[in-house]
C-alpha cells in the first residue's frame, strides 16, 4: 500500500475527514521488535478521544489508536463492480422494500417504519436466528433466505412479526429529527404493536451508512443478522441450458408450496396467517415456482375415510420438491424463497427453479437481478456466485437494546 512517494509514511487524515473513505497503517503487536503494520480500508466513523472507528464494507468496526498509525489518506469510494448492472445503494434497497412490503408503515422523514404482524400468545417469547433470514437457496447445511426449519417470525409479548425486513426500518436517507429522538420514537412505535425495535442499515457500497451504524453500535443497538445483496445480469441466468418442464408458475402460493416454505410453522394456506399471505403475496409482479413431486409432505395418499373414499374429500397434493419466488419491478427481478427438498438435493432443482422464474421476468422486461443471502452461508454463496452474482452491499439489522 503506498501512501507518499520516496517511502515516507505521512498521516493525512483528520477528524474533518470523519464519513469519508479512509486507508490507514497502523503498528499492531506491541512488543518491542515485534510490531508490524496492519493496514484497514473503510470510512472513517467517528475520531474521538484519541481512538478512530473505522467500518469495513463487511460492517465490521475497527478501532485504530491514534498513536498507532504511521500513515493515513482519503481514498475514493470503491469501484463500482465490473460484471453486473449498474446500480446504486438506494435503487437496490427500495427494490427489495416493495419486494416484500408489510402490512404497516409509517414515514419518519425518509425513513420507513414497517410492521407485519398478527396477535400472539401472551407473554410468549421467541426469536431464533433464522426468523428474518434473506432470501436463497437451502444449500449444504440449511436454506439461506426465508428460512431454516424454525417457525417464522419474532413474538415478543402479544405479538409476532413475519420477517425482520418487514418489521424493522428502513433507514434509508435522514428520519427529519435528531438521531436520538427518532431512535427513541422507533422504540415507541414498535412497543405501541408489542414488537421489538430493528432499524436496517447497510454497509460496503456508495451511499451507505457507516455512520449510522457506528452510531447504533455506540447507543447499545446490537446487530442480529448481516446478509449480502447480490446482483448479476438477468439474460445470463434465463439463457442457462437447463430444463424447466417440471417447473410450475403461477401468480399466487397455494397450500403444498406453503408447506416446503420453511419459514411457516403452520401445515397449509389454510392454516396460514393473513399477514403472511401478504407479504408473500406483496410486490410490483409477483410470481411463485413449484417442482412438483416432493417428499415428506401430507397427502401422498387418500385420507382414510375422507380422500379416495366414498364421501370422502381428495388428499392435498404432496409437498414439492421445490419452490421459489420472483419479484418483477421495472428492471429488477428479486429472487427469494428458494428451497429444495433435503432429499432431492444435487439434482439441480434450485438452478431450474432460478432460471425458469428468470425468463419469466425477462419476458416481463426485466434485466438485472438482485438476492440476499446470509454472509456465512457459504454452500449459498458458492451457488450464487456459480450463477454471475457479486456482492453489491451488505445490511445489517440492528435490535435496540
Amino acid at each position: 500500500m503506498e501512501f507518499t512517494a520516496g517511502g515516507r509514511f505521512e498521516v493525512r487524515i483528520t477528524p474533518s475527514d470523519v464519513g469519508k473513505r479512509v486507508s490507514v497503517r497502523r503498528l499492531t503487536g506491541g512488543v518491542a521488535g515485534a510490531e508490524k503494520f496492519t493496514d484497514t480500508v473503510g470510512v472513517l466513523t467517528s475520531w474521538d478521544a484519541g481512538v478512530l472507528l473505522i467500518t469495513r464494507r463487511t460492517g465490521e468496526s475497527v478501532r485504530v489508536p491514534e498513536s498507532s498509525l504511521v500513515a493515513g489518506k482519503v481514498v475514493p469510494a470503491a469501484p463500482a463492480r465490473r460484471r453486473g448492472p449498474a446500480a446504486t445503494f438506494e435503487e437496490l434497497a427500495r427494490a427489495g422494500a416493495r419486494a416484500w412490503q408489510p402490512v404497516e408503515s409509517e414515514r419518519l422523514g425518509s425513513w420507513e417504519l414497517r410492521a407485519a404482524a398478527e396477535a400472539g400468545p401472551a407473554g410468549r417469547r421467541e426469536e431464533g436466528p433464522g426468523d428474518a433470514r434473506p432470501a436463497g437457496v437451502v444449500v449444504g447445511r440449511r436454506e439461506e433466505g426465508p428460512g431454516d426449519a424454525r417457525p417464522a417470525g419474532v413474538a415478543v409479548g402479544r405479538r409476532v412479526g413475519f420477517t425482520r425486513r418487514a418489521n424493522s426500518v428502513l433507514a434509508v436517507g435522514e428520519p427529519g429529527v435528531e438521531l436520538d429522538e427518532a431512535l427513541a420514537r422507533v422504540r415507541r412505535w414498535y412497543e405501541e404493536r408489542g414488537l421489538p425495535a430493528y432499524i436496517q442499515a447497510a454497509t460496503g457500497a456508495e451511499g451507505t451508512q457507516e455512520r449510522l451504524c457506528a452510531e447504533l453500535e455506540r447507543r447499545g443497538w446490537r446487530a442480529e443478522v448481516t446478509a449480502e445483496v447480490r446482483i448479476a445480469a438477468l439474460a445470463p441466468l434465463a439463457d442457462r441450458d437447463v430444463d424447466v418442464s417440471g417447473v410450475r408458475l403461477d401468480r399466487s402460493c397455494d397450500e403444498a408450496w406453503l408447506r416446503r416454505y420453511q419459514r411457516l410453522s403452520t401445515a397449509g394456506a389454510s392454516a396460514a396467517p393473513a399477514h403472511v399471505l401478504h407479504v408473500l403475496g406483496s410486490g410490483p409482479s409477483v410470481w411463485f415456482a413449484t417442482v412438483p413431486g416432493g417428499g415428506g409432505g401430507s397427502g401422498v395418499g387418500p385420507v382414510p375415510g375422507e380422500g379416495g373414499a366414498p364421501g370422502g374429500r381428495p388428499a392435498p397434493s404432496p409437498t414439492p420438491a421445490a419452490i421459489g419466488r420472483c419479484v418483477v419491478d421495472g428492471r429488477w427481478a428479486g429472487f427469494m424463497a428458494v428451497e429444495v427438498d433435503p432429499a432431492r438435493r444435487r439434482e439441480g432443482l434450485a438452478t431450474a427453479v432460478m432460471t425458469a422464474l428468470a425468463r419469466r421476468a425477462l419476458d416481463e422486461g426485466a434485466s438485472a437481478a438482485w438476492l440476499q443471502v446470509e454472509s456465512d452461508n457459504d454452500a449459498a454463496r458458492a451457488l450464487y456466485e456459480g450463477m454471475g452474482f457479486t456482492v453489491h452491499h451488505r445490511y445489517h439489522h440492528f435490535r435496540a437494546p
